[in-house]
């Protein structure tokens, strides 16, 4: 595209500046007519004018090219629900459907339409995507791969489209483990304890601080003067910070992913906890202003899409800092709990970021902590408690 346009200005030039060539002209060099240069003038014109012409719908049908290529690449308009690839039930969600009590005449729409992610129709999401509505309609979900959504999310595939088969469960029932009162579920999700150690359980982090960068929640709940009722972790794991807050009356809700094949939200909900399957790459569906704590160990990261290579991006992490203020109340804490800076650059990244949103610094640490990988090296760590003002 570049060479394209580097070449047609090239053209443009050297038509403006070349000299007439002598097959335009009717008469000899050495003996001049007296219309000579004005024919010459005038053909010399029409010549230039076709290259002009020539160079616009040169630049117009790359033009047209480029918002192809670009369409293509965000994911418009490839997702055609006349496509014949696509499966029937893809296809029956993606139609458009007509309002059943006509015209709004609010908004003024007469169709409604079920969308998905733009992400979903690039390779190799549409494939999985493909894959995961190719069922009979009323019958037992595929069982081929129980993992499929969890790949669809990772491919930023979200969110997905509903689908008409009834769910398997994920374990027989024969050996599914019966599920304990709470709250002593809290700690043994059932009679056998399945995956106790497999899933994370740990009945220390935030009781015994192991650092200067470990803050306990009862000191943390002290913060917000005894405000704190519901809050939002995300990724949250097997749920142990939403465990021990639900010993201390607090509500949270947890954001996890099916890591490495594991239940991990069968697991949460065992627990008698709230579990939510949702990538923190994805705006949180949580109305403005709601939660009295958000805490978060690693979604910073998270949150820049790592499946789209936009890990290491600044603006992916405020996308995800101004939706984290967005849901969280003034008056309301940020927990950012043990967040690991890769260099001295990214902690100077996001303590910029952080301050632009105007948060009063309640706990600020930053520690050093040696790396599990390579004990002689260590990694650089940002623990703190931030309260959001007042604005407006």
């Amino acid at each position: 595209m570049l060479a394209s346009v580097i070449t047609t200005n090239l053209f443009a030039l050297y038509a403006f500046t070349a000299a007439p060539s002598p097959s335009f002209s009717s008469a000899p060099s050495t003996v001049p007519h007296p219309g000579a240069g004005v024919g010459g003038g005038h053909r010399n014109l029409s010549v230039i004018s076709e290259h002009v012409a020539l160079i616009v719908r040169e630049i117009e049908a790359s033009e047209r090219r480029l918002h192809q290529i670009e369409r293509e690449i965000a994911g418009y308009e490839t997702l055609d629900p006349a496509k014949p690839s696509l499966p029937p039930e893809l296809r029956l969600f993606l139609a458009r459907h007509r309002l059943p009590l006509g015209r709004d005449a609010r908004s003024g729409i007469t169709e409604m339409v079920a969308s998905v992610a733009h992400s979903c129709s690039r390779s190799p999401a549409a494939d999985l995507l493909a894959r995961y509505m190719s069922y009979k309609p009323a019958a037992l979900c595929p069982a081929d791969d129980p993992s499929l959504p969890q790949k669809l999310i990772a491919k930023a595939c979200e969110p997905l489209p509903r689908r008409r088969c009834l769910s398997r469960p994920t374990a027989p029932a024969a050996t599914a483990a019966p599920r304990l009162p709470f709250p002593q579920s809290l700690w043994s999700p059932g009679v056998k304890n399945p995956g106790a150690g497999m899933y994370g359980l740990d009945k220390q982090m935030w009781i015994t601080p192991g650092g200067k960068n470990d803050f306990s929640i009862d000191d943390v709940l002290a913060l917000g003067s005894g405000g704190i009722r519901i809050g939002f972790d995300i990724g949250g794991g097997a749920g142990n910070f939403a465990a021990r807050m639900a010993e201390r009356k607090v509500t949270v809700v947890t954001s996890t992913l099916e890591i490495g094949g594991k239940p991990m939200n069968e697991f949460v909900a065992a627990r008698g906890l709230f579990p939510l399957l949702l990538s923190p790459t994805q705006r949180f569906p949580f109305y403005d202003s709601v939660f009295d704590l958000v805490h978060t160990l690693n979604a910073l990261d998270e949150g820049g899409a790592p499946a789209l290579g936009q890990a290491s991006r600044t603006e992916a992490l405020e996308f995800l800092m101004f939706d984290i203020d967005r849901v969280l109340r003034a008056g309301g804490l940020l927990w950012l709990d043990n967040y690991l800076c890769t260099d001295d650059e990214k902690k100077r990244i996001v303590t910029k970021l952080i301050e632009r949103f105007g948060y009063k610094k309640l706990k600020w640490v930053v520690g050093e902590k040696a790396d599990a990988r390579n004990t002689a090296k260590t990694q650089v760590y940002l623990s703190a408690v931030l309260q959001k003002p007042t604005r407006g």
